[in-house]
């Protein structure tokens, strides 16, 4: 699906938005990016994107004829609190049946605890963080805005993402501790350029209604992952700790990652549209940013 004649607007331009806005900018089309910071405006204007700053919560500060026709990337997170993601309902509501084309980013997050087990999109979504549920909210949605006004939609679900600037190294510098190897769950993860392709790429080519997992397809466990990490940055390996001993060591948020342990595939995305990734495994994404 060609951009070159339709709006092009980036709900949410953040990191992830500002890089998709730039491989526009490329090919000499404009991206609108939406936020809702100063300090996010200023970045996008500095790298030259047509940006606009609103609050979507206190209501929909442009016409509905914006974004006529428009593809629209939904990148805003959901509330901080409840089980439903009644910022981007609020959007859809005020939208009808404008947009023609809406790709969201929603989470791995929303497969929960699999055991460690290897898993694919068909895999029941059993949600367990609230996070994770305001997720899945986001993504019905969207299949509800679909089914009503008969436009067209691509679900992203994204494990952690990683750059240069994306890293843990304040974590690392606080020698915060990491469970034991042998306990560590699995996790995923995907690099902040490929994941902004990948975006675009779904924009363009995925068939509606289509959900991929956005990941590198090479899982490890998260200690390995902080032990990577912490090699890659010139920094010692973080201490390791017991199951036991991380429930009074380490925050209720970081316990709450440590629930869920899974192994994601990513044959469909890299087959269907024809991804071929830049950085296709930590170590790989590591070792070409050390150079």
């Amino acid at each position: 699906m060609s951009a070159s004649n339709q709006n092009v607007w980036i709900m949410g331009c953040g990191d992830i938005g500002r890089r998709v806005a730039r491989l526009y900018q490329n090919e000499g089309t404009k991206a609108i990016g939406w936020v809702r910071s100063e300090e996010s405006l200023q970045l996008g204007l500095a790298q030259g994107i047509a940006m606009r700053k609103g609050d979507v919560d206190k209501g929909s500060y442009f016409s509905i004829f914006a974004l006529d026709e428009a593809l629209v990337y939904w990148f805003m997170p959901p509330p901080p609190n409840g089980e439903s993601d009644d910022r981007l309902r609020r959007f859809l509501k005020g939208m009808d049946a404008a947009p023609q084309r809406v790709v969201l980013i929603s989470t791995t997050g929303v497969y929960g605890d699999c055991g460690g087990r290897w898993i694919d999109e068909s895999e029941p979504l059993k949600p367990i963080a609230a996070r994770a549920k305001r997720r899945v909210d986001a993504e019905h949605a969207v299949q509800e805005w679909v089914a009503r006004f008969g436009g067209e939609s691509v679900i992203l679900r994204v494990p952690g993402i990683y750059a240069p600037d994306r890293l843990p190294l304040e974590r690392l510098q606080r020698g915060e501790p990491v469970l034991y190897e042998a306990e560590a769950p699995w996790t995923n993860r995907i690099h902040a350029d490929d994941l902004a392709m990948v975006c675009k790429r779904a924009m363009e080519m995925a068939p509606s209604g289509a959900i991929y997992n956005a990941t590198d397809g090479h899982p490890s466990t998260m200690t390995d992952y902080f032990n990577q990490v912490a090699d890659y940055a010139g920094l010692p390996r973080p201490p390791q700790v017991s199951m036991a001993e991380a429930q009074a060591a380490m925050s209720a948020g970081m316990l709450s990652y440590l629930q869920e342990s899974r192994r994601i595939r990513n044959d469909k995305l890299l087959t269907e549209l024809g991804i071929r990734l830049q950085y296709p495994s930590l170590t790989v994404g590591l070792g070409m940013l050390k150079g």
